[in-house]
């Protein structure tokens, strides 16, 4: 990868450059799923918090949970759920707003003082191009693009996935990209361009 693509990866569609690492242990908690599919979502996560050299926990003491994922058939749902209005403010005007656009995705992220991710809230609307995916490749994509936080088009044009030997795999790059931003010695949030290249540096140690 050019620093440029690494750069691109962080700024967002209004130009500002943005790059956050979770800065506490994760912490998931799913709903709306079989109790089968579990499994599937905490190892795909697990997988990749372990490719970013960070840590899972039962609980996190200010929070419970802090990773919450919400699989769903329609966005009116939403609103219905008991205190989650209260989590995410205007959430029905949101759902609105997703429903209209016919939006199948869409995360929230919440912050520590310090810039570093202290929670997320993942919204997945089961709609007929996400239900014929493979749960673990669902699962995968969604951890990837969870464990940091990328710009809003960061994947607009190509997935973080890829295959090999017929079976799906995290596109080796942006692996590459998660385990440098996890780097001890970077700051957990960066807003200036220049952090594109102390992660290109970092990249390019790994080959």
């Amino acid at each position: 990868m050019t620093e440029a693509e690494v750069r691109a990866l962080f700024t967002r569609s209004d130009g500002s450059f943005l790059c956050a690492r979770w800065g506490r242990p994760i912490v998931p908690v799913v709903f709306g799923v079989e109790p089968e599919t579990l499994p599937v979502i905490k190892g795909a996560l697990e997988a990749v918090v372990l490719l970013a050299g960070h840590k899972m926990a039962e609980t996190d003491p200010e929070l419970g949970a802090n990773l919450m994922v919400f699989f769903i058939r329609d966005w009116a749902e939403l609103p219905r759920v008991p205190d989650l209005d209260r989590l995410i403010p205007d959430l029905a005007t949101l759902c609105a707003r997703l429903a209209a656009a016919e939006a199948n995705q869409y995360r929230i992220f919440r912050f520590d003082p310090d810039g570093a991710i202290k929670a997320a809230f993942v919204f997945l609307r089961m709609d007929k191009h996400l239900s014929e995916l493979p749960a673990e490749t669902l699962a995968l994509s969604q951890a990837v693009q969870t464990i940091l936080l990328w710009s809003d088009r960061a994947f607009a044009d190509a997935s973080p996935m890829g295959r090999a030997g017929g079976v799906v795999i995290l596109r080796p790059e942006v692996a590459a990209v998660i385990r440098a931003a996890y780097d001890p010695t970077l700051p957990g949030c960066a807003q200036d361009a220049s952090h594109a290249l102390r992660l290109i540096a970092r990249v390019s140690m790994q080959h």
